[in-house]
């Protein structure tokens, strides 16, 4: 997460965790064009999912990925009405071994072939941060990666944790292609944080994290499916404080992403950002691929 401020509760196996910082530059607090003449915060339209790949392929595989922060609320605000409206699912689950922190869960209608949980390196593997799904003809990776903290207190262990996760992320793509998804903890690009200038020196936008997810997409290799098929829609986010009214205003990040090998382009149909669904400070995202 970015730089918090307030200290939430943890809540059913999340990370202790405080609200990001939403300091402003004086560049970054001057309203745009639109706010400024009157007509309200600029929000972002997710547009009509699109389920045909470049070729023309209809749809065969549509994955969701949501942190969906403490369980229990995120129950409580109607967040599993919205997942039972739109999937049938199983479950397999990630836990810690700390109580308080992380956990992933991988909700799954096919039965993968094999399932494994962590990057196989102790130091890592403490906090139930990463689920491994092996299909036919890919792997998904589900990731929660740890974030800087406030005051950047853990930015050398989140480099370590780069350099470990970047090797891991190797090894599997050189037997299957890879679909990585969840929550990476860091605005890669300007474009993908509201105020950029403003928060260059907090966690989830310093150059540090930023390198490391450049250097994955580069060295694995992957490619940021929203970034490639939406590569100039602005204020595109997956996150907003519950400070500061920032989800009204959509002062927000894109923290969530769907990561694919090169090899799995031609399948991309679509790469969702679900704005409006309530239940949790993250929204979900949506995956659509013709394999």
């Amino acid at each position: 997460m970015p730089k918090r401020g307030k200290k939430v509760a943890a809540e059913d196996g999340e990370e202790p965790k405080s609200e990001p910082e939403t300091k402003k530059s004086k560049g970054a607090a001057k309203k745009n064009g639109k706010e400024a003449a009157g007509e309200g915060p600029v929000m972002y339209e997710d547009p009509p999912d699109q389920k045909t790949s470049p070729s023309g392929k209809s749809a065969t595989l549509k994955i969701c990925s949501w942190n969906v922060d403490g369980l229990r609320a995120w129950i409580k605000k109607k967040g599993l009405d919205w997942v039972k409206k739109k999937h049938q699912i199983s479950l397999l689950v990630s836990s810690s071994d700390k109580e308080g922190y992380s956990g992933v869960g991988l909700p799954s209608r096919q039965c993968p072939l094999k399932v494994s949980y962590g990057i196989g390196e102790e130091e890592h593997d403490q906090e139930g941060r990463v689920t491994v799904a092996e299909f036919d003809s890919f792997v998904l990776v589900t990731a929660y990666v740890p974030n800087a903290g406030r005051g950047l207190v853990r930015l050398k262990y989140s480099q370590r944790w780069d350099g470990a996760f970047r090797k891991f992320l190797k090894d599997l793509a050189s037997r299957k292609p890879l679909v990585l998804c969840r929550d990476l903890n860091v605005a890669h690009e300007e474009i993908d944080l509201r105020n950029p200038k403003g928060n260059k020196k907090n966690a989830g936008f310093t150059p540090q994290e930023r390198q490391g997810l450049g250097e994955l997409l580069q060295d694995v290799p992957l490619t940021d499916s929203f970034q490639h098929l939406y590569s100039n829609t602005a204020y595109a986010y997956t996150f907003w404080t519950y400070m500061m009214n920032a989800p009204s205003k959509n002062v927000g990040w894109r923290l969530d992403y769907f990561l694919l090998s090169h090899s799995l382009l031609p399948a991309l149909c679509d790469s969702k950002i679900r704005s409006k669904a309530l239940g949790s400070d993250h929204c979900p995202i949506t995956l659509y691929l013709a394999m």
